[in-house]
Formats: C-alpha cells, structure tokens, sequence
C-alpha cells in the first residue's frame, strides 16, 4: 500500500477528542485560514491540479454509503456536479424510504445553488444487515453496474461495553458486510473514510503507513475505526484501497452550516444550553470550558466538511491517485479559546 506525502500529522493528547467550536465565522474562519496557509495542503492541492485527468478507466456507478451524513451529503454534491455515475446505499427512516430521503437531500442542494443535479440511482437496504440488506435484484444491479465503493458510513458514538452495539454495529460489522458484499458482486476498488484518530492515545510523529501498533484508545469510536481500516486493508480481494483519514470535521467553511450534531456539535450544542440556562457570570469564559472538560490552550485540528469533500472527490476521479492513504488534516490547529 502506498502512502502519500512525508509530511505527517502531529497527534497531541490535547487535541485528540472534539469538544467545542467557536461561533460560526470565528473558529470555522480560522480553521480555512489555516488551511490556506498549511504546507500540507499545498503539497495535496498541487499535487491534485498538476496531475488531475479524468480518467476513463472506470466506466461504472461509484456507491456510495453514508449519503445522509454531514460529510456523505457533500460528496453526494460534489460528485454529482462532478457527472461521476452514482448509485447510494440508504436506509428507510420511520417517515420516508431511501429514495425520498436521498430526493430531499438534492432538492435542499438544488435550492442552494440554483441548478438541478443528475440524480443517483438509490439502493434502499441497510449495511449493518446481512448482504447489507439488498435483494436479488438490486445485488445483481450492483454485480452488472458498479465497480467501485465509497464507504463512508459511520457511527459516532464514543462508548458503549456491548460489542453487538454501536459504535461497533456499523463501524466493524458494517464494514465487513460491505466487504463481503464487493467480493461477491466483483468491485475491486475500495474508498474507506476512516478517521486520523485511527492514532488512539499516541503522541508524537504519526505516519499514513501507520495504523495499529498497540497503541490504546481513547474511546470505542477510534478503536473500531481502527479496527475497521485494518479489516479492509487486509481484504485480499480487492485491488485497490483507498483511505481518507480527516480530522474533526466541522461545518461549511464558508457558512458554519452543519446538518448533524454529533460528536464535537454535541457538546457544542452542550455549551449553548449552559450559557442559556444557567444564570450569567457562572460560565463564563474558562469556567465554561473547564465546565465541558477542555481549557482554552486546548489545540483541536479542524477541517471543514466542503474542503473534505472536495478534496475527496478530486481524488476519486483520478485513478492514478488510488491506493494511497490520505491524512485530510489542518497543519494549523486551532486553539479552542479562538
């Protein structure tokens, strides 16, 4: 497996676990500040502009999972505007099926930038179910048209003892359906959306090529995206595998928008509700902070969700960059107090 780039992400026990943003404009604008001035970023830019060629070697859908996420919603964006064939792997939700759902989604795209986008051909199933929840016929489907996968589809929970529950349900098991499921229907070309705290408690240098070393986690969500990536990078059926490992991702660089709250958006949303409720004076400040766990010092690496995706999709059009591993972090942290 290749990796790309020698510069590596630095990974600090203080900014390990998401715990709170900034207002919108503040710390959003200053994570694409950072960005804009990273080393890092530069290096993955230039090497996406100088070599990018729409390749013609795919010819077939891209599926994808996790299309009703944050970050899944914008890589159904992106790689739309982008005319990359699609097919989307969704769940019924208790009020809509799959494909409204996914319809919803591009409707609320379409009103935001006033054009209509292709739509995706939507696969209703669930990837925590056995043959990820497909009939025959959507199998065969997939068997005759699609030859690669995005997967993208996570579950953020931090902790839970049970095995048989999240994060574990959909992170580890999730995944090995989704492999099973391109080894029985012939796509041999991987995407896995992993996470760069895939690093657990470790602290110093750590390298793409680096994975699991031993080293201890800070909660169920790292060590089962860890456990994950090595399950797909120890499939021998497939050709090709692609890793993206990004950061926190936070909202819209441009806006702060955020369709989800989870993770770092909850506790978030935590600090909203104390600094409403609980009388003025008494969270202020460092006693807020110090109140959600963090102090101001505290260093978060930030990514905005646009710039993921778009970095994502670049990456996926061109074959040439496939089989690699790509750390999407900022070499600009964000100190929390900002």
């Amino acid at each position: 497996m290749k990796d790309e780039f020698q510069n590596a992400i630095v990974a600090k026990s203080s900014s390990r676990t998401p715990r709170k943003k900034a207002k919108p404009g503040t710390a959003v604008q200053a994570v694409a500040n950072g960005l804009r001035g990273s080393t890092g970023l530069a290096a993955i830019l230039s090497l996406l502009a100088n070599g990018y060629q729409r390749a013609l070697t795919h010819t077939g859908h891209l599926l994808l999972t996790g299309a009703t996420g944050l970050l899944g919603s914008y890589l159904l964006r992106d790689l739309l505007l982008n005319d990359t064939p699609l097919a989307v792997l969704a769940r019924r939700s208790r009020r809509a099926n799959a494909a409204e759902r996914i319809e919803l989604l591009l409707t609320d795209w379409e009103r935001a930038l006033g054009r209509r986008l292709p739509r995706p051909v939507v696969l209703e199933g669930d990837l925590t179910q056995p043959g990820c929840g497909l009939n025959r016929d959507d199998r065969a489907w997939l068997q005759s048209h699609c030859d690669r996968l995005l997967n993208n589809a996570a579950s953020l929970s931090f902790f839970n003892a049970d095995r048989e529950g999240e994060p574990w349900r959909t992170n580890i098991g999730g995944t090995q359906n989704l492999l099973e499921l391109t080894e029985s229907t012939g796509i041999r070309d991987f995407h896995h959306v992993s996470t760069s705290y895939v690093c657990g408690l470790r602290t110093g240098v750590i390298f793409e090529s680096d994975l699991v070393v031993d080293q201890p986690f800070g909660n169920d969500y790292e060590q089962s995206k860890a456990e994950a990536e090595t399950a797909v990078r120890h499939a021998g059926h497939l050709d090709s595998v692609t890793v993206y490992r990004p950061s926190i991702i936070v909202g819209d660089s441009h806006s702060g928008y955020t369709s989800t709250y989870h993770g770092f958006f909850a506790v978030l949303r935590l600090g909203h509700t104390l600094l409403t409720r609980v009388p003025i004076g008494s969270t202020s400040g460092p006693a807020l902070l110090r109140l959600l766990g963090i102090e101001a010092t505290d260093c978060k690496n930030f990514v905005p969700v646009d710039w993921v995706s778009a970095v994502m999709t670049r990456i996926i059009q061109d074959p040439s960059l496939h089989g690699r591993t790509y750390h999407l972090t900022s070499n600009a942290p964000t100190t929390v107090g900002t």
